[in-house]
């Protein structure tokens, strides 16, 4: 008897399903989509190569219709799912609950052109009962979802091919322009933009340290005389000045004269004590944007790593479907949460059931929130993905949901003031403090947070218990221990990261949670930003890129433009607006109103010039120093025409952290040229130290013209060598290298020292074996090189590894977490994952808190492009073209 065949997008999706449903039902996956628009020229249908419009394979002057290609790599699936549907009575299609996923269904429809019915299914959780409920309640392909996805898909299509070759033609090849794409590095560059203008202000205020018989608490210096001290807050950003001259703002001096006067002056009192009790309600269960704002606190994980980690939950049938806007739970789910709570906290612990509602823009309710399948599978019985991020991320989503139906947590706040007598009247201490009175759901899990300093004043402080009137004294019950004048610095505004980026892209409904992942991912592969730890970084380029868009396509990177998109999108999905209307406005305009229209936005774009990012003006000339985009990335340039003194810019120099007067120094220096260390005596040949994109380097002889085969001899410094200590001899030793150490008496080969890209080496023929140490390439001998040739060849890692300190056990993996001291600097390491410190870290006072999150980091991370280079496109040309007219489509309907 044959089978009714499944339909779904992934291999692993289909084995699950398989399982579920046994022998009754054959399941095939598409693998992905099936077909798209094309994506190169040799894609591109012959009946439209020769059309204005044929490189994007959407007709804009006949209703917008796209021209579908199925390419070479689906082509063999397509003939096996042909087969297959050959053979079955019935087809169901079971791909993604979202418009994604219905288009997919449509597509597979058109392209297998089944005889038998087809049937759209849709479930949101891989299980049993959740599949055989979606086999009962079957249904037709709801082609007002595919209109709005295909409508999405065209303008995404219309955007990313007409405005990204204005910048192929104004910055540089191979960049791209997209409409959530260009708008979030907008957001990028506006922050790096604040940092570059903030000017850091300084402020000093005093610490009392204070304890009793059973505690120790800290109080800060709140008010001097009539006025509050200035704090942080309190300054301008873009000036350094006070927002407010009534406040007293303390230098070192008066701070440090300050501090001796009160400590002079003891007893002080207390004058206030107030208890307080406050309740702290448990967040709402994971939708897509806060799990991958949570996974990137918590784990380190970027946008792109999370969704993955989830699709592989989702598709072996362990949570919901993870691409959600929805706060809910269901029936089921809300009794599961709570027999799990009562069974793992206790009664106490359940607070009934809650029902929350998403706040965000342009939310769609229809799904669930992201949660366990099945609440009795704690995150310990996934021994399956223990220590994967699989495992991780079940453990966030299992407690978070669990955490969504439990009893409030009940505090109780307190605030103390001490009150001293100063030379100028009263100063007031404060101190707070928050004791947790019954943990309620922070017994299941407790939020992260994008600012660690709230996080860490978020912990639970307990003060003593103190009266009004008690006094502080030397030897009392209340003792300061010390007084200390503390001096602080305002800190510019926080680059982006995963999180911060995603939390703000849903505030302002830009694009769509489900799709921030591959956005990020995009921008750090076009090279428009680099990740530093967990921070995102503008290049120069995105600077040049968004400049340019503000300038002349201002109303493509609003941040209202994308949302009023997505809100089309959502009305053209509810059968409240027109497709063809909604295409036709984005791409012609509405008549002046409003939307100007991207087709005449890009046909002015003649009279655009080559942007430029300005640093000022040089103090003694006058002259711009700008920085440009060029083709072996940016450099600095100051002046204009033949007298124009240019240099590269390091690659890895962040845009807020380049000033005016390095960018001077840069180009001056180059302009002087090279230092000389002195001449070689065997050739009498200048030494030169120079810098290029890749760091330090010794140049022998002079820098041949361009065009000439010559090429002098050069070694780059290596970790032990200093710029400002370099001698000529140390240079002329790095440039004799290959040092020729002799030849191995068996075999007659060459054996010689040298450095690497992984360090210093031996080398016979073609093997290679690490020695210990810089010194060592000078001094090795020929014997103690064979004996090192004879050993089993370990890791690179392994055979310079030195162990500076063992931190602790990671408290995810359970693997032992290491600070290694490397050839490029300390790095922490747990034997699979390893990241380097921040220059602005000291090896010696690193936690193992610190290093587990330098690791998350660097496993979510990327290593940032130095040369911009377009997406790699798919292999192989089209197969079969064709064209979907919607009226037609609407009769199969």
């Amino acid at each position: 008897m044959s089978k009714a065949l499944v339909i779904v997008e992934s291999p692993a999706k289909a084995k699950t399903l398989a399982r579920l449903l046994g022998d009754e039902y054959r399941v095939e996956a598409s693998v992905g989509h099936v077909r798209d628009l094309p994506e190169n020229a040799s894609e591109v249908p012959a009946e439209i190569k020769d059309k204005p419009w044929g490189r994007m394979g959407v007709d804009v002057d006949n209703g917008f219709r796209p021209y579908y290609v199925i390419s070479r790599d689906k082509a063999g699936r397509i003939r096996d799912l042909r087969a297959a549907v050959k053979d079955a009575p019935e087809v169901l299609l079971a791909t993604d609950p979202d418009r994604e996923g219905e288009s997919i269904s449509w597509h597979l429809r058109e392209v297998l052109k089944p005889k038998v019915p087809v049937r759209r299914i849709e479930f949101h959780e891989i299980t049993l009962e959740a599949v055989r409920k979606a086999i009962a309640e079957a249904r037709d392909i709801d082609l007002q979802l595919v209109d709005a996805q295909e409508s999405r898909r065209i303008v995404d299509r219309l955007y990313g091919y007409m405005v990204s070759p204005v910048l192929w033609k104004k910055v540089q090849t191979g960049l791209s322009a997209g409409r959530v794409q260009s708008v979030a590095v907008r957001l990028i560059v506006e922050r790096e933009e604040a940092r570059r203008a903030f000017r850091t202000s300084a402020y000093w205020n005093l610490e009392a340290h204070l304890s009793t018989a059973d505690a120790s608490f800290m109080a800060t210096l709140a008010r001097a005389g009539s006025a509050r001290l200035a704090t942080g807050r309190d300054f301008d950003p873009t000036t350094g000045a006070l927002k407010d001259t009534r406040l007293r703002l303390l230098d070192e001096r008066a701070a440090t004269e300050l501090r001796d006067t009160l400590r002079e002056g003891l007893p002080w009192a207390v004058t206030s004590v107030e208890e307080r009790p406050a309740t702290q309600a448990p967040s709402a269960p994971f939708t897509t944007s806060t799990l991958q704002q949570e996974a990137n606190r918590k784990l380190g994980f970027s946008a792109d790593r999370t969704m993955n980690a989830a699709q592989r939950l989702f598709q072996e049938g362990i949570i919901s479907y993870h691409r959600t806007d929805s706060t809910t739970l269901s029936e089921r789910a809300l009794g599961e949460a709570a027999g799990a709570i009562r069974s793992l906290y206790g009664a106490d612990y359940y607070g009934g059931q809650r029902h929350y509602r998403t706040k965000v823009k342009n939310a769609q309710e229809a799904h669930e929130a992201i949660r366990p399948t099945d609440f009795g599978q704690t995150p310990n019985g996934l021994r399956q993905h223990a220590g994967r991020d699989e495992g991780r991320l079940y453990d966030l989503i299992w407690k978070r949901a669990v955490a969504s139906q439990m009893a409030d947590a009940r505090l109780l706040r307190t605030s103390l003031e001490i009150t001293a007598e100063g030379p100028d009247g009263p100063c007031v201490f404060t101190a707070s403090g928050k004791a947790v009175e019954f943990a309620g759901f922070l017994r299941a899990y407790v939020e992260g947070s994008d600012d660690p300093a709230a996080e860490l004043g978020d912990q639970e402080t307990v003060l003593p218990k103190l009266n009004v009137g008690d006094v502080v004294s030397s030897d009392g019950s209340l003792v300061l221990a010390a007084l200390d004048a503390k001096g602080h610095e305002t800190s510019p505004p926080a680059r982006y990261t995963d999180a911060s980026l995603v939390k703000r892209l849903e505030e302002d409904g830009i694009g769509r949670p489900s799709t921030y992942a591959s956005i990020i991912s995009t921008i750090e592969r076009r090279g428009y930003v680099w990740r530093q730890g967990k921070a995102l970084v503008p290049t120069f380029t995105a600077y040049a890129v968004t400049h340019l868009l503000k300038e002349h396509f201002a109303a493509l990177v609003e941040l209202g433009f994308t949302g009023q998109i997505e809100e089309n999108l959502d009305e053209i999905a509810k059968g409240e607006r027109e497709r063809d209307q909604f295409l036709a406005t984005f791409y012609n305009g509405d008549g002046g109103r409003r939307w100007p229209g991207l087709r005449p936005l890009v046909e002015n774009e003649s009279h655009i010039e080559y942007p430029s990012i300005s640093l000022g003006q040089h103090p003694d000339t006058g002259a711009p120093v700008v920085v440009r985009i060029g083709k072996f990335g940016p450099y600095v340039q100051i002046g204009r025409g033949d007298d124009a003194m240019n240099a590269s810019v390091p690659d890895g120099t962040p845009p807020a952290d380049f000033t005016l007067e390095s960018a001077i120094e840069l180009a001056e220096s180059r302009a002087k040229g090279p230092p000389s260390l002195g001449e070689d005596p065997a050739s009498g040949l200048p030494v030169y130290l120079m810098t290029g994109r890749y760091g330090p380097y010794v140049q022998l002889g002079e820098t041949p013209e361009k065009g000439s085969k010559e090429k002098p001899r050069r070694a780059s410094l290596v970790r032990d060598d200093s710029e400002a200590s370099l001698t000529l001899q140390r240079a002329l030793d790095l440039l004799s290298l290959p040092r020729l150490i002799g030849r191995d008496p068996e075999t007659g080969e060459e054996i010689a020292a040298n450095f690497g890209r992984f360090g210093p080496y031996v080398k016979r023929g073609d093997e290679f074996r690490s020695l210990a140490s810089d010194a060592a390439v000078f001094e090795v001998t020929l014997d103690e090189a064979i004996e090192l040739l004879r050993q089993e060849k370990r890791s690179r890692r392994a055979a310079t590894k030195k162990v500076l300190r063992d931190l602790g056990v990671h408290p995810a993996s359970g693997m032992a977490v290491q600070l290694i001291e490397g050839r490029y600097g300390p790095y922490v390491t747990d034997g699979t994952t390893n990241a380097s410190l921040p220059k602005d870290m000291s090896a010696d006072v690193i936690t193992l808190e610190a290093a587990v999150d330098l690791l998350g980091a660097r496993e979510g991370a990327r290593k940032s492009p130095r040369t911009p280079k377009p997406a790699p496109r798919r292999p192989g040309g089209a197969r079969r073209a064709t064209t979907r007219r919607p009226a037609a489509r609407k009769r199969q309907a």
